[in-house]
């Protein structure tokens, strides 16, 4: 039954290629992988290979396949996607040795590839379970570690319909889960090859903090001459933003002029960036895409007098947190809310909306009363005005954002002690 699955999702990407650009890069990406390490393979090397979905799993790789490269030089690392998003994004990262779209679950497929590659052991990042792939690694013996995964009730393999497909697990040498309920889940079918280490993006957001560029162009817009120096504004700052979160902040910034905004919307499209400043009711927008020949010409001075400063380019957005007194994180109120860390890591209370229970990392940070979340409008702006009289709570829960991140960091120690390499 699966295999029949897989060849009418094949049979529909194919026909979806023709229409959808994002669907032709990953069918042609896929159709052209074995060829692409055919051709780049070293066949004397060891490779060590980690597959992603797409760009979210590829942070939670990332701090792994980086200590491995560092305390293991002998090996070479293959990195794979299966999503456009995640390889269009990272087909030049310079931590993996090669990087191609994983092919479609076809047995012919898993054996071609392998064939190519033959991988010493693999890692599959968190929701990654594919059967031909892993069945094909167990028969050669190859160590296959699932990482930062987490299991949940409704998932398949715990339903009675979902037992043959189940099997896959079987497959695993190891899996480090991030909570006990994954491992309470997996003892629950027999599996006990589980290690509850946290998630590796504890360990990422460190990294991204320490490397973290000073923004001239932020900084002038805040207010700060020097990098020690406080800015005289609180700096509001809402990360990957859509327009049901926009329409919750933006009317209440449009009320208190006291505060600097700065908005990362998830979508920087021109008729999206147009509808933001519209929104504004006359405050006094830049774009930061707009003044960057500004800063080579040395007068960013006039930026001080802006209100809201909006981030039109990626990229930035992980740094820009470092600026912030109060965070939003966008997404809450569509599919799911985006990267939460990257903001709490900073010492400051994050803001998000209800689509957050999925997100191990949300609830954490609800529980230690860093994160805060709204239902709406109204919740908004009760948050906000506590702020506003009691000034001290924005330090304090900071606070409790910060050391959350912090007591939170060491899976990938974890995961690498326990590997034999």
């Amino acid at each position: 039954m699966y295999n029949l699955i897989i060849y009418l999702y094949q049979l529909g990407v194919i026909v979806t290629s023709f229409f959808s650009e994002k669907v032709r890069k990953m069918w042609r990406g896929e159709h052209n992988a074995v060829r692409y390490l055919r051709q780049h393979v070293d066949p004397q090397a060891q490779y060590v290979w980690f597959h992603a979905a797409s760009l979210g799993e590829f942070e939670q790789g990332r701090p792994l396949m980086e200590q491995l490269r560092c305390e293991h030089p002998e090996y070479k690392i293959l990195l794979t996607f299966f999503s456009p998003s995640g390889y269009e994004v990272r087909k030049n990262y310079e931590g993996a040795d090669l990087i191609c779209y994983l092919p479609l679950d076809t047995i012919t497929n898993a054996r071609r590839f392998l064939r190519t590659i033959r991988p010493v052991m693999a890692f599959f990042i968190k929701y990654e379970f594919w059967y031909n792939y892993l069945h094909i690694l167990k028969h050669r013996g190859v160590p296959v570690y699932s990482v930062s995964s987490i299991f949940r009730p409704n998932q398949v393999f715990f339903r009675w319909y979902g037992r043959q497909y189940g099997r896959v697990l079987k497959c695993f040498t190891h899996f480090y889960v991030q909570n006990d309920v994954s491992r309470d889940l997996l003892a629950k079918i027999g599996i006990n090859n589980v290690t509850v280490v946290g998630d590796t993006r504890f360990d990422r957001v460190l990294q991204i903090k320490a490397a973290a560029k000073r923004l001239p162009i932020v900084e002038a817009f805040i207010g700060k001459n020097t990098q020690e120096e406080p800015s005289p504004w609180r700096t509001f700052v809402a990360g990957s933003s859509w327009q049901p979160d926009e329409e919750i902040f933006i009317p209440w910034f449009n009320e208190h002029k006291d505060w600097k905004l700065i908005i990362a919307p998830h979508v920087i499209g021109e008729d999206h960036l147009q509808q933001i400043e519209k929104q504004l009711n006359g405050r006094k927008v830049v774009r930061y895409s707009s003044i960057n020949h500004i800063e080579n010409q040395g007068t960013l001075e006039h930026l001080g007098n802006a209100d809201v400063l909006i981030i039109d380019c990626f990229g930035l957005l992980s740094s820009i947190y470092r600026y912030a007194d109060v965070t939003y994180v966008g997404g809450g109120f569509g599919v799911g809310i985006h990267n939460t860390l990257e903001a709490a890591v900073w010492d400051v209370p994050v803001i998000f909306g209800p689509n957050n229970e999925r997100f191990m990392e949300a609830q954490g940070l609800k529980a230690c009363g860093g994160g805060l979340e709204i239902q709406g409008a109204n919740d908004f702006c009760r948050i906000m005005q506590q702020f506003i009289d009691q000034p001290a709570s924005i330090a304090e829960k900071g606070h409790q954002s910060g050391a959350f991140v912090q007591q939170m960091t060491g899976a990938t120690q974890k995961i690498l002690s326990g590997i034999r390499m």
